[in-house]
């Protein structure tokens, strides 16, 4: 049956998912080709940070308000909350397939209306209309893959979902390097993100509905038809008396089957113990910070002394690198190690990492080189006002310098040396040229620094531990832990959850920074990461391995498990014990 481990003990669940993959490759292709929602959710994530960087560049109020460059960033995480919401209930009305179809026209929309922006507003325009078609895929997609899939491998090929949004964030990075020197270059990479959304419209025209769907739906002929194209003949009887057994006994319980409303999904014991958990996950996941590495990764290694914005995107590409390898580990760990391992782990090396990162930039700004009088007043003309008028400037040093803002100012290293005293300037492209044509380092972000290449490994190690578990698990809990009556409804609940919390962290990240410092708020993320281990130890059930079916039945008697590392009896062997 379903879910039961088949084979010997050792056996892994990833090689089992090569081997049915590799004998059924309708799932493999079911996997992948929704999984480019996945993709689209990537490019979009890690493209924008780069393009950010040469979109200040073309249009010089977006480089003076960091409210402006927070909004270019955050308004396609507004779109992605509506897109989301709108999910939910696309998915119940329409089916899963018809909402990706639907985010792949906003995307493709969205995609065109960023590359043609003659003003940062329709920029903004474009990124709302991403955010529309990212939001709906972001739940659509894995819930797709999830309803489409046996139980064995479940979590591997919805773990391909995320692989595709470590990978879109990979491909976002090495097309913005490949960009950093063609005229247009943040147009390129905004543009470039409607090739993958037409290339799903066109394959999702080829592949069915969700069979299960389909039986929720009435329509019993063609979801078994789909479903013995994805099981195997000695499970797919089962799996078919399994569905209607768990669909018919909804509709006995309630009368209808269409009938939905906030107050069931309260007072339904299975479903808010899986709102809880699911929507917990999704939360956290963002508030412990990743979309922060993600959107402004580039502007991060700035703030750690890389001057260059093409080093800075080099840079990104190793973290976004990572990234991709994290999530093909998850692939080989979900099913293996289970869901709940996999999150703790991940939130103790996240812990630790963001630990690292406080300290990397406590000693990048307290060690900032000095204003030096001479090299500043070199250029009288140029020199920053700020500096000019000030009663203590023999105190000032390059974060002073960069806390200038009437006019803004930047800091150009000494040609000693990155290290030593340098001059405060007024900040434009002049000055820029000026300071760079005599071979010194243009600072207008960040501060000179030898701690840098330690902010590269404490956001390595951050991403190495956070895409295996909090990077894909909460997506996996959430396609999964839901009964089939409400999984629609209650996936877009937590994506919407998902992603007012990536808004509230991309809206504020760079004024956090502004205001407290990038030490005080890695430091921040670092707490709320202790607060997030707590409650996946004491809230997250493990469903590793485990029919959608008894997922429902084990939460509805589930009882708080403290000692996770403790395997838990699966359900069927209880009843073969019993029998």
């Amino acid at each position: 049956m379903e879910g039961v481990v088949h084979g010997g003990a050792n056996e892994s669940a990833f090689r089992e998912c090569f081997s049915l993959t590799w004998k059924n490759p309708y799932v493999l292709r079911l996997a992948f080709s929704a999984g480019i929602g996945g993709l689209l959710f990537g490019y979009d994530t890690g493209v924008i940070s780069g393009a950010l960087l040469y979109i200040k560049e073309d249009f010089k109020t977006v480089d003076r308000e960091t409210w402006l460059q927070e909004m270019i960033v955050s308004m396609a995480v507004a779109g992605a909350i509506v897109g989301a919401a709108i999910g939910g209930w696309a998915n119940d009305k329409f089916g899963r397939r018809s909402a990706i179809l639907m985010a792949d026209f906003l995307f493709l929309i969205g995609a065109i209306v960023m590359a043609a922006a003659p003003n940062p507003s329709l920029i903004v325009v474009g990124r709302v209309f991403v955010g529309l078609g990212v939001g709906m895929a972001s739940m659509t997609a894995p819930l797709y893959i999830s309803e489409a899939s046996p139980a064995k491998i479940r979590g591997a090929l919805v773990s391909t979902n995320g692989f595709l949004i470590t990978g879109g964030q990979f491909l976002s990075y090495l097309i913005n390097l490949a960009f950093t020197d063609v005229k247009g270059t943040w147009r390129w990479m905004l543009g470039i993100a409607g090739v993958p959304a037409l290339l799903q419209f066109i394959l999702m025209f080829t592949l069915p509905e969700s069979p299960r769907w389909l039986y929720r739906k009435g329509r019993e002929e063609e979801a078994k038809e789909i479903m013995r194209r994805i099981y195997s003949a000695e499970d797919v009887e089962e799996e078919i008396r399994a569905l209607k057994d768990s669909v018919e006994s909804e509709i006995l319980e309630e009368g209808s089957s269409e009938k939905i409303n906030m107050i069931k999904l309260c007072k339904t014991k299975t479903v808010r113990r899986g709102l809880i958990a699911g929507v917990g996950l999704q939360v956290f996941q963002q508030f412990v910070g990743i979309n922060t590495v993600m959107y402004y990764s580039p502007t991060i290694f700035q703030l750690a002394g890389f001057a260059s914005n093409r080093t800075a995107i080099l840079l990104s590409l190793v973290t976004a690198g990572l990234n991709a390898f994290g999530s093909i580990i998850s692939i080989y760990f979900i099913d293996r190690t289970g869901r709940k391992k996999l999150l703790i782990i991940s939130l103790l090396g996240v812990i630790v990492s963001l630990g690292l990162l406080t300290g990397v930039f406590y000693e990048v700004t307290t060690h900032a080189p000095a204003v030096s009088s001479l090299e500043t007043q070199r250029f009288n003309n140029v020199t920053c006002p700020d500096y000019k008028s000030s009663m203590k400037a023999q105190t000032w040093d390059c974060v002073t310098c960069l806390k200038a803002s009437s006019p803004s100012c930047g800091f150009c290293s000494s040609p000693n040396g990155k290290e030593h005293p340098g001059a405060c300037w007024v900040s434009n492209d002049s000055v820029k040229d000026l300071c760079q044509n005599e071979n010194r380092l243009w600072y207008t972000r960040g501060c000179p620094s030898n701690f840098g290449w330690f902010a590269l490994l404490g956001l390595g190690l951050y991403i190495i531990f956070f895409s295996p578990g909090m990077g894909t698990v909460p997506w996996i809990v959430n396609s999964e832990i839901y009964p089939l009556r409400f999984r629609g409804i209650c996936g877009g609940i937590a994506a919407t959850a998902n992603w007012i919390s990536n808004l509230i962290v991309a809206q504020s990240f760079l004024s956090l920074t502004e205001a407290i410092g990038t030490s005080w708020t890695f430091l921040m993320f670092g707490v709320i990461s202790v607060i997030a281990l707590l409650f996946v130890v004491v809230c997250v059930p493990e469903t590793k391995g485990m029919p959608m079916e008894e997922i429902e039945k084990m939460l509805e008697g589930r009882s708080l498990h403290f000692k996770f590392w403790k395997k838990r009896s699966q359900p069927d062997e209880k009843r073969n014990q019993s029998a």
